[in-house]
């Protein structure tokens, strides 16, 4: 399919629980904050089904999904964070998702995958949680450790990103390479896991965008508890 035409396009984002669903977080807010046009389709866990009802509209039984559809043309269902900000880049160029200068969209394309690839222990360990009280885990040595480590190297991303950018955000201007890293700033909160110079800038930056506020205030007012991420 060749871009289309913004106005053309009928956009559908399904995601769930705004609580604890990180990977919905990162479309949802990149799409939000640059004023993209979207059907947002909320669906709970079911820890109990393996989300089996996900799969009405994912063909992974995993969210997000987004389904772009078009008149005249095949209805395209898009699963997995990363692809969902690759495709809506595309065709919105105008929101600016990736940096312009070419070696800086290489490193933030590059950081985003990192992220999306990686960081098992802190991932593991310290799910999303936004209605979680600030408190530390008392984990095992061995992911004790790894979380130490991926907070390292996270921190070692932001600063190399934000020294050179000189912020607020990682290139500057808020972008796909932001969305990534937007749970990573509520897990570092909720486990309090830092309190660095360059978590506190960052956080600040983030937690005032008015994306981020709109999804906080409704994942607080959620009544649902998935047992399995109340770490």
């Amino acid at each position: 399919m060749s871009r289309p035409e913004s106005r053309d396009l009928k956009l559908t984002l399904y995601i769930a629980n705004k609580n604890y669903s990180s990977w919905s977080f990162r479309p949802w807010i990149a799409m939000t904050q640059k004023g993209i046009p979207f059907t947002e389709h909320l669906l709970q866990f079911d820890e109990a089904t393996g989300h089996a009802h996900f799969i009405e509209f994912s063909p992974t039984k995993k969210v997000p999904a987004l389904r772009v559809e078009q008149e005249g043309a095949e209805t395209v269902t898009i699963c997995e964070s990363l692809a969902i900000l690759e495709v809506v880049a595309d065709l919105f160029p105008e929101a600016s998702l990736w940096p312009e200068d070419v070696m800086d969209r290489a490193k933030a394309r590059a950081f985003a995958a990192e992220m999306h690839g990686g960081f098992f222990g802190l991932r593991g360990s310290c799910p999303m949680n936004m209605r979680r009280e600030i408190k530390a885990l008392d984990l095992d040595p061995y992911s004790a450790g790894a979380v130490v480590k991926n907070v390292e190297r996270i921190e070692q991303i932001w600063s190399e990103c934000l020294d050179q950018s000189g912020g607020p955000f990682l290139f500057g201007d808020f972008g796909a390479i932001d969305a990534m890293y937007a749970p990573v700033i509520n897990r570092f909160e909720k486990y309090a896991l830092s309190d660095s110079d360059v978590f506190g800038r960052y956080r600040k930056a983030m937690k005032a965008l008015p994306a981020w506020q709109q999804w906080e205030e409704a994942a607080l007012k959620e009544p649902w508890i998935v047992q399995e991420d109340e770490a």
